[in-house]
């Protein structure tokens, strides 16, 4: 174990209700935005940012999805019959990730700015974090409704509540997994465990973040691409 990230989950098992329509005879993570699937868009920042395996997990139209990965390198964790939900997902995909920390992203987010997945690779320290969120402040998201997730001190530890969106990545230790006996359940319950430890860390994204999770989210997602 070298305790440096060389892996990283890509979600991609959700049904992604929120784009109604669009979801009909694709996953979510293959809607294009640009010209391109969302998926590739991830796919890109960790290339991009050294990442050597990948890994994806799947549940609704499934066969779309591994059509378009396999040719990539993309490794699969089929969930089937069942979606198992961040937590579980990530349970079942350990053995295709290894046993270092990983990396985590959510395929419906485009960011504008500096890649994400680098700076959260130079910010790691794994003597004092089990894991490491990238977190954006409110007025640099696009397309996000609700309140912040979390608040970020001057050390750069987390607490639930505040202004900062959590973005969707983050490098996390996935020993404390094996303690969680569900097989379906949310990283919410590992971020819940690491935060009662002092553990819980995060740092602020310094540039714009689009939430793609629903319709309107399309055409904001390709604002910020054109403007850069």
């Amino acid at each position: 174990m070298t305790q440096a990230p060389h892996a990283a989950m890509l979600f991609a098992a959700g049904f992604g209700t929120r784009m109604k329509h669009l979801t009909k005879d694709r996953p979510k993570p293959m809607i294009p935005v640009a010209g391109r699937p969302l998926v590739d868009h991830a796919i890109d920042l960790a290339r991009t940012a050294g990442i050597e395996t990948l890994v994806a997990n799947l549940h609704y139209l499934p066969e779309v999805l591994a059509d378009h990965l396999t040719p990539q390198g993309v490794k699969l964790s089929w969930e089937l019959p069942d979606i198992l939900e961040t937590g579980g997902g990530l349970k079942a995909a350990l053995p295709l990730l290894g046993d270092d920390p990983v990396i985590t992203m959510n395929t419906d987010a485009i960011w504008s700015g500096p890649n994400p997945l680098s700076q959260l690779l130079q910010a790691w320290d794994p003597d004092t974090m089990d894991a490491l969120l990238m977190c954006v402040p409110a007025p640099q998201t696009l397309g996000h409704s609700g309140g912040g997730d979390f608040a970020l001190n001057a050390q750069g530890k987390l607490s639930r509540g505040g202004t900062q969106t959590y973005g969707g990545i983050q490098i996390l230790k996935t020993e404390l997994l094996g303690s969680i006996e569900q097989s379906v359940f949310s990283l919410n319950m590992v971020w819940d465990q690491i935060h009662e430890q002092g553990r819980l860390f995060g740092i602020s994204y310094p540039g714009q973040w689009c939430d793609v999770g629903h319709p309107e989210g399309i055409a904001l997602a390709e604002s910020l691409i054109n403007d850069v």
